[in-house]
């Protein structure tokens, strides 16, 4: 029996506000990071005549939706959305997906809650070069993507590491060729710990996972709670040369329940715009990976989408249901679910008011 904790039920009720690598580089992910200023000062994007018209459409479905049930409370329908969602998920999702690797007995103390496991049909599988185990190629961590509309970032949702898995939780980076780590939570919130330190915090700063050496080039802090971070991954016994991830840490997120306001999630979505679909993986993961985590690909997906002139992005519900398909539990209470609708209703409204001056 594993010594995970299973994952706190959250309340409902309670409201706190508090594998592909790309063609060996056709951009510089360091690059692009550094031209950036940090998150909360990044423009909006530049609309065309016909990304206006559907940020406006997409604005006038959501609106009437939140306007008829509570206005910007967003009760009603909305909550009765998640509701559907968390009776689809008891009756239908555990019927049909399998979990089998996750609780192999020599990978259930790499879950960090035991509650909390990716399904076997789209589990991140670590290459192994080594003889070991059966399926010692485990993580905690699940492809999660949009099959339809291929122009959309593939994400990689995941647990905080453990500090038993935070080597492979760095393997699995320089396998996939990852860009982008987004890390929602704290290493500690209040007396829990909820994710292993797996990083150089400081500039300068080197560190060896294994045979994973990361060095930290570049940090910079906003007042906002946004950390940026450029490092350099390298296998130290692979000729080939290192790659480069940016690391994005948002540290007023409270496990389980949603931020003070929409403005710092939606300004670290606008950051991540400036790295290229296709350049690989994106690594999301807060705690377990699937609240805080799936609310935030929700908000992303959704707006990508909205800038592709794609209408049918409104239906959240939607996305969120394929999502979970492929992770079980992502985006985990009401107060995420309203946050989802919160966040993509203003960031639609500065868009058009900003395409409009």
């Amino acid at each position: 029996m594993s010594s995970s904790p299973v994952t706190p039920t959250p309340s409902t009720t309670s409201r706190m506000r508090g594998g592909v690598r790309a063609s060996d580089r056709e951009y510089d992910l360091g690059v692009v990071a550094k031209q950036q200023q940090i998150a909360r000062d990044l423009p909006l994007p530049s609309l065309t005549a016909s990304q206006l018209l559907a940020c406006e459409n997409a604005l006038k479905q959501l609106k009437l939706k939140a306007k008829g049930n509570g206005g910007r409370n967003l009760d009603g329908a909305i909550d009765c959305e998640f509701d559907t969602l968390q009776v689809e998920r008891m009756h239908n999702y555990k019927a049909f997906s399998q979990t089998t690797v996750a609780l192999a007995p020599f990978n259930k103390a790499k879950n960090r809650y035991v509650n909390v496991l990716p399904y076997d049909s789209t589990r991140v599988v670590i290459a192994r070069k080594h003889s070991g185990p059966p399926l010692s190629d485990y993580i905690n961590a699940s492809f999660v993507q949009d099959n339809v509309h291929e122009y959309l970032p593939r994400y990689i949702a995941t647990q905080g590491p453990l500090p038993t898995t935070v080597n492979d939780f760095w393997t699995m980076v320089l396998q996939q060729r990852c860009p982008v780590i987004i890390m929602l939570t704290r290493i500690v919130d209040g007396s829990q710990n909820k994710c292993a330190h797996y990083f150089p915090k400081d500039e300068n700063q080197s560190q060896t996972y294994g045979q994973i050496l990361v060095i930290n080039k570049s940090f910079i802090c906003s007042p906002h709670g946004i950390a940026r971070r450029i490092f350099t991954v390298q296998d130290t016994k692979s000729p080939e040369q290192p790659w480069t991830v940016v690391h994005y840490e948002y540290l007023e997120w409270p496990d389980h329940y949603v931020p003070p306001s929409t403005r710092s999630v939606r300004e670290l979505i606008r950051a991540s715009f400036g790295i290229p679909p296709q350049a690989g993986p994106f690594v999301v993961h807060c705690s377990a990976g699937i609240g805080r985590t799936g609310t935030y690909c929700a908000i992303d997906h959704t707006l990508r989408r909205i800038l592709q002139g794609d209408l049918g992005a409104v239906d959240i519900e939607n996305t969120v249901r394929q999502f979970r398909l492929q992770r079980d539990g992502m985006v985990q209470t009401t107060d995420q679910y309203r946050f989802c609708y919160e966040a993509v209703i203003q960031e639609l409204e500065d868009y058009i008011n900003t395409a409009k001056r």
